[in-house]
């Protein structure tokens, strides 16, 4: 109102005012309409950037990363692969992590059937880095696995040596998808998307995860290349001492007969963990005495 009162005013002070002014108000609001219409084809374009954030969907982010850096458990299991035809072959499954100022480390041994044994020591910075030591059947001493080896069948499972870990939560490049019901389940769906400096096989892994408790009940990691997707589903979520978990996570090759699920028989969620704790020969060595 006060730029139109002024254009009335000066209107009358000059000969052809009036055109004059007709002229400045008729650039005015074309420069007004453009302006609009900018706006316009920027929110189209970059809609993620024109909309607020949804407040729901950044805690599906913000509550995945708390929930891992409060990790302190030591659990047992057992992990066994299902054939296409129902044969099983069960290993014992024995871990523990804590999350440290440093990141995540995460300490785990598979008995297999006939007594050998595959130790494993992960750790992933608070930047979503990977690191793997591993002690292998037939090896006296655990040494790092080389990335080539990451994608590996972990004792023939469908899970692989990365899949210990939930380091995507942790990449740079996170995509809020549209709610979805997973089952009976209304879900957040967040899609993390690797980049080339981070050091996974993984192009895109995509979680539906519980908006109430803000645990993942279904995830499907796409492989780099070939495209091929591998999809874990998440059984008998609980809470103990305010701690979500799964009782049981299966693992399954989309396309491909069988598949592999890891069972949880019992632990703690509380174990009070140090650093001496994840020491790779120490629990090896605790393995072999127990037999």
């Amino acid at each position: 109102m006060t730029y139109l009162c002024h254009t009335v005013v000066h209107s009358r002070s000059r000969k052809f005012g009036r055109y004059s002014a007709a002229r400045r108000a008729n650039r005015a609001f074309g420069t007004i309409r453009a302006y609009i219409t900018l706006l316009l084809l920027f929110s189209l374009m970059h809609p993620s950037q024109a909309l607020a954030a949804n407040p729901d969907q950044d805690a599906a982010l913000a509550g995945s990363r708390q929930r891992i850096e409060k990790l302190d458990y030591r659990m047992t299991g057992r992990l066994t692969r299902v054939e296409g035809n129902g044969k099983r072959t069960n290993y014992k499954f024995v871990a523990k992590a804590h999350w440290f100022p440093d990141g995540l480390r995460l300490l785990c041994e598979i008995s297999g059937p006939g007594s050998e044994k595959t130790s494993l020591l992960l750790h992933m910075s608070v930047t979503g880095n990977v690191t793997i030591e591993a002690a292998l059947p037939g090896e006296k001493t655990a040494t790092t696995l080389p990335f080539e080896r990451w994608n590996d069948r972990l004792v023939g499972t469908d899970f692989s040596y990365e899949d210990m870990v939930e380091n995507q939560f942790f990449w740079k490049h996170q995509e809020n998808l549209p709610p979805e019901k997973y089952g009976a389940r209304d879900c957040l769906v967040l899609k993390s998307n690797s980049s080339s400096q981070d050091r996974t096989y993984y192009d895109s892994v995509t979680s539906w995860i519980d908006r109430g408790i803000l645990y993942p009940v279904h995830v499907v990691k796409t492989l780099r290349g070939t495209g091929e997707q591998k999809e874990f589903i998440y059984y008998g979520l609980r809470e103990i001492g305010g701690v979500w978990s799964a009782t049981k996570v299966e693992a399954k090759l989309q396309g491909k007969p069988g598949s592999s699920i890891l069972v949880i028989e019992g632990g703690s969620g509380k174990a009070n963990l140090g650093r001496k704790d994840f020491e790779l020969s120490k629990f090896s060595a605790q393995g072999e005495k127990a037999k």
